[in-house]
């Protein structure tokens, strides 16, 4: 299987101290928000790359508990946003199962929004009226 970064031109990666990353693809304007173990999986994709290398790059990074299954399901992740491309085919025979082994805090996670939906999403917060935290009586 041959693992490599889609179209990096055009993308704004902040790092974060966790390990999380926000990539802000200008082009498409999107925001993809990613968990430590999606980011050490892109990491992992500097280059273009096999899946058992980025195992055992994200071991390194995060720790000596990342499976191929683990580093599989965080390419999938990254695959299904877009921000990877992988040729060859993987072994989701027993992805339900793997799935139901891990802990939340393990899964690698890939959340996306658009700049209008981040917009809308805003706009629809402040709509609301705030409480005043400090009422004070009529006089």
């Amino acid at each position: 299987m041959h693992i490599e970064r889609a179209n990096a031109d055009g993308l704004v990666i902040n790092q974060l101290p966790d390990g999380s990353k926000v990539i802000t693809d200008r082009a498409n304007e999107t925001v993809f928000a990613l968990n430590s173990t999606a980011g050490a999986a892109w990491d992992a994709c500097s280059t273009p790359t096999t899946l058992s290398v980025i195992r055992e790059n994200m071991r390194q990074s995060i720790g000596s508990g990342v499976s191929e299954e683990l580093a599989e399901e965080a390419i999938l992740q990254l695959q299904k946003n877009k921000l990877v491309t992988a040729t060859g085919s993987f072994s989701q025979a027993t992805r339900r199962e793997f799935l139901a082994s891990l802990t939340a805090a393990a899964l690698p996670l890939v959340v996306s929004l658009t700049v209008a939906e981040q917009q809308a999403f805003a706009k629809k917060t402040r709509s609301v009226p705030r409480p005043d935290p400090d009422p004070k009586p009529h006089s």
